[in-house]
């Protein structure tokens, strides 16, 4: 049976609050979500993975249980959510782990492997995006806000705010949607909802396009050091499509892509295949 920790560090003025289980000495095993979750996206991954891994799943700032400062003191952008998150690896002593990323998790720790290329043990890309070619035209709302801000175009994201997008974004590409939870996309919905959550969730909207900047980047790191990296995708991601998973495989001759028959919140309907995933390739 696994025992999860909830628990909080202290950085940079804000408490971050992290889901911790597994065994110190096993290989560490950092787990970022994406948008609009939490680290709770991993309650049915970390049983599955506690016995083999010392598992950490932050919730990033903004997010879920972690303190989402007033815009007006805290910087809503991707620099700032990885220094947060490098500074709670430092805090907890995470000084080497494997890290899987996942939608916003993926420029997030992608930036962490550039800092600290000898620290990362491995790469597990979950519908985590390094690729012009694995954005899909669903990005072009958010495209147009990048190259005109101005508030029409920022007002026209907050239909990506709402409930019943947070639950497009759960079920598409299901092969059988009562197979998705609905938990958490209430808890979701339910972040989304507190006072000034839309606005930093703009913010971000705004800053990911520094996350396409930085792709260059990213792909040198991934051909300097090679990193096992598993690329596990959900293959009818409406965001993330499948050639951003096999153009791992240019810069990582060695990189393992599979596909799975489902959407972008995998780990709803497959969280069983990706852990056994994650424990054979790591194995070897």
């Amino acid at each position: 049976m696994s025992v999860i920790h909830y628990r909080k560090a202290r950085v940079e003025d804000i408490d971050v609050f992290y889901r911790e289980a597994g065994t110190p000495g096993k290989p560490k095993l950092l787990l970022l979500h994406g948008f609009p979750s939490s680290g709770h996206m991993f309650r049915d991954l970390i049983p599955l993975l506690c016995h083999d891994f010392h598992i950490v799943a932050p919730d990033l700032p903004g997010f879920g249980q972690t303190d989402m400062p007033p815009r007006a003191a805290f910087t809503y952008s991707f620099d700032h959510l990885a220094a947060i998150i490098d500074g709670l690896t430092d805090a907890i002593g995470f000084d080497r782990y494997i890290v899987y990323v996942f939608d916003y998790g993926a420029p997030t720790g992608f930036r962490l492997a550039v800092k600290h290329p000898e620290r990362i043990q491995g790469i597990v890309t979950q519908n985590g995006n390094a690729y012009v070619e694995g954005l899909s035209d669903g990005w072009n709302p958010i495209r147009a806000y990048w190259e005109n801000p101005t508030d029409a175009n920022r007002d026209a994201l907050r239909a990506l705010l709402t409930p019943e997008a947070t639950r497009w974004q759960y079920v598409h590409g299901t092969a059988d949607e009562s197979r998705v939870s609905p938990d958490g996309i209430g808890l979701d919905n339910y972040y989304l909802a507190r006072e000034g959550a839309h606005e930093v969730q703009l913010d971000l909207f705004l800053d990911y396009q520094s996350n396409i900047a930085l792709y260059p980047a990213f792909q040198a790191y991934f051909r300097q050091h090679r990193p096992r990296l598993l690329a596990i995708w959900g293959k009818n991601d409406p965001f993330f499509l499948p050639p951003g998973a096999e153009a791992f495989r240019r810069d990582i001759p060695d990189a393992e892509v599979r596909f799975l028959d489902t959407g972008h919140f995998a780990l709803e309907t497959h969280a069983g295949e990706i852990a056994d995933a994650i424990r054979t390739f790591f194995k070897r």
